[in-house]
């Protein structure tokens, strides 16, 4: 099968093929785009701004400190989720969705005017929850708006994972640029962002576009027993350890990696030559370049949904994972190496992070499928899609911090081997229960 290559104009004109027209899932789309750049930029630019304390007149940071603020956030998000998921459900996806640029904008105000980390936390947990009350529903919409055409989900669903990628990438890249020229102002830029995902969501969907609320259905009180009951009966847990052990593999990168690369260099880890000195403008070029490539590859793997089982796409994508990290550890340690040798390595690693990028958008259509079983609770089982990214990212950001603040990068390469080796375990009883997935469920 020969996969033609995306673009963003053949994106739009995939996501308008969808059966309602596709005006309301190119809204939500462009919308995630939106609230991921802003949550991309705020992320980012943190571990800056945490790099730079000393020139604000605060404390130093440690590292330890960057994991703790780092997991608070997916904290937010990972209890936030199934609370709004079922809001969503009972009250209309579209208005949850209103919810959460609400609360990223007023978490990148507070942040601009403050250098305290117990402020900063509590900004943190309130940008979680911006996560936490949008995606769910945007989701459940999906979910709902791709119900009758597989071929339409499998397109709508890795449109979503590559809007989401594609904020966060273009996120961080912006930041080594706002950061250096505005400083703490930078962060009002968001709130401009989180504005814009508010109007896409309030007016590129239409109050007739999305379906009735589930309030309508259900018993009144019914909530989140009914959301327990559900979890009870579906197949749900068995992609569960995979996709938190990826997660989290990947929010070592996100954060503590980032921190890393930045800071000021350790004598106590001389020996790897990845360890600090970089500038926000060198990481921000090597994200982007990374980025693209990720994209690339989620584009590449989102178009083999039809000849490929999707638990064989996240089997390789782990495999891929692991040859990025080997790559990385021996780049850390090639100091002395001939540049040849160097850029091998790169490429090497390139590649393995081109088939990584198939896991996270198989893992979603999973989940997708898995709603047909509960059409009036979609947003509830898809808001497991942020439970499962919670968990992994405060696990990977926690672990992250014990392993660098020890080991410095050859830490966080070795915590990321171990992680791997868990999501790979569940794959095998995941592929024979993979049939099942998305077979009708009663919930008494």
């Amino acid at each position: 099968m020969t996969t033609v290559p995306a673009t963003p104009v053949r994106l739009i004109d995939e996501i308008r093929s969808l059966p309602s027209g596709g005006a309301p899932v190119l809204a939500v789309t462009l919308g995630t785009f939106t609230l991921r750049l802003a949550t991309g930029v705020t992320g980012t630019m943190l571990l800056f701004y945490y790099a730079s304390f000393p020139k604000f007149g605060a404390a130093s940071v440690q590292p330890w400190e960057v994991g703790i603020l780092g997991a608070l956030f997916y904290l937010s998000e990972l209890i936030g989720s199934p609370i709004f998921g079922v809001l969503s459900d009972r009250i209309g996806h579209r208005r949850m969705m209103l919810v959460g640029p609400a609360f990223g904008a007023v978490a990148v105000i507070i942040t601009t005017f403050t250098t305290s980390l117990v402020v900063i936390g509590a900004t943190r947990l309130l940008e979680g929850g911006s996560t936490a009350a949008s995606i769910p529903s945007i989701l459940g919409f999906i979910a709902f708006a791709t119900a009758t055409n597989e071929l339409a989900r499998g397109k709508a669903v890795a449109r979503f994972e590559a809007a989401t990628l594609a904020g966060l990438m273009v996120g961080m890249v912006l930041a080594g640029i706002l950061f250096p020229l505005l400083h703490a102002w930078a962060f009002l830029i968001n709130a401009v962002l989180y504005a814009v995902s508010f109007a896409l969501y309030r007016f590129g969907v239409r109050k007739d576009a999305e379906p009735t609320p589930a309030s309508a259905n259900h018993a009144k009180g019914e909530g989140l027993a009914r959301y327990k009951r559900i979890l009870k009966g579906s197949h749900v847990w068995l992609l569960a350890p995979t996709w938190i052990a990826i997660n989290a593999t990947l929010g070592l990168y996100t954060s503590q990696t980032l921190f890393q690369l930045v800071r000021a260099p350790d004598p106590a880890f001389a020996s790897q030559q990845l360890m600090g000195g970089f500038s926000p403008v060198q990481i921000s070029l090597g994200l982007g370049a990374g980025g693209l490539l990720f994209f690339a590859g989620l584009f590449y793997w989102g178009g083999r949904f039809k000849d490929m089982r999707r638990t064989e796409i996240i089997l390789r994508g782990i495999v891929g994972g692991a040859v990025l990290l080997v790559a990385g550890a021996l780049i850390n340690h090639a100091g002395g190496a001939p540049f040849p040798v160097t850029l091998a390595l790169v490429a090497v690693a390139g590649a393995g992070l081109f088939v990584l990028a198939g896991a996270t958008p198989a893992a979603i259509g999973l989940l997708a499928d898995m709603t047909e079983s509960y059409p009036d609770d979609r947003g509830a089982i898809m808001g497991l899609y942020s439970v499962f990214l919670g968990l992994g990212q405060i696990i990977g950001s926690t672990l992250g911090g014990l392993a660098a603040q020890v080991y410095g990068l050859d830490g966080i390469f070795g915590a990321s081997v171990v992680l791997l080796a868990v999501a790979v375990l569940p794959i095998r009883r995941l592929r024979g229960f993979e049939h099942q997935v998305g077979t009708p469920i009663a919930v008494k």
